[in-house]
């Protein structure tokens, strides 16, 4: 479809609206132009109340009232924070002395129990240690008795004939370096 056909049956849409079409379309174009001459005078109106509220304040001095009233606040929220802030730091400076008494105490009572616990255990090392000692040394015990049974009986030892003594020098240097068993 070209330009001048579809300008043509736009043309012939807007012939054919009806009037209130057209009508309402006037008053879109009128309300844009209303709203913004009630935005200026709703302007004008409140800067008109404030310039009034403006004069009557500063003809009754309550601006500089206000002023001084503000600054009392001020002076008096300040106090009360530097004491409230005095007060904390304090509190938490006792509870700060007070949990390191608190951690204080529960170290000495750790140490206390753990010494007690030391001891004990020691006790009980000590106790099992005699415990096993005691059965090594009946195991040991078993054991010797059990290998000096294994062991053959030495065979007796025979007797020597009882010899002469000689007077033999060769007879003497043995005699003095091998004692006879």
């Amino acid at each position: 479809m070209d330009e001048d056909q579809l300008l043509d049956q736009l043309d012939a849409i807007r012939l054919n609206l009806p009037p209130a079409f057209r009508q309402a379309m006037q008053v879109l174009q009128q309300r844009d132009t209303i709203l913004a001459e009630a935005d200026r005078y709703a302007q004008d109106l409140i800067q008109a109340a404030e310039q009034q509220a403006a004069q009557i304040l500063n003809e009754m001095g309550l601006v500089q009232q206000a002023e001084q009233i503000a600054h009392q606040i001020q002076t008096q929220a300040q106090a009360e924070c530097d004491q409230l802030r005095a007060t904390v730091l304090a509190e938490v400076d006792q509870i700060k002395r007070k949990s390191q008494q608190d951690w204080e105490a529960q170290r000495q009572s750790a140490l206390q129990e753990q010494s007690i616990i030391q001891q004990e255990a020691d006790a009980y090392a000590d106790r099992v240690l005699f415990q096993v000692e005691q059965q090594l040394s009946q195991m040991l015990q078993i054991i010797q008795n059990g290998r000096s049974q294994l062991q053959p009986a030495p065979p007796p030892t025979p007797k020597r004939p009882k010899v002469l003594k000689s007077t033999s020098p060769l007879d003497a240097r043995s005699k003095g370096s091998n004692p006879a068993p």
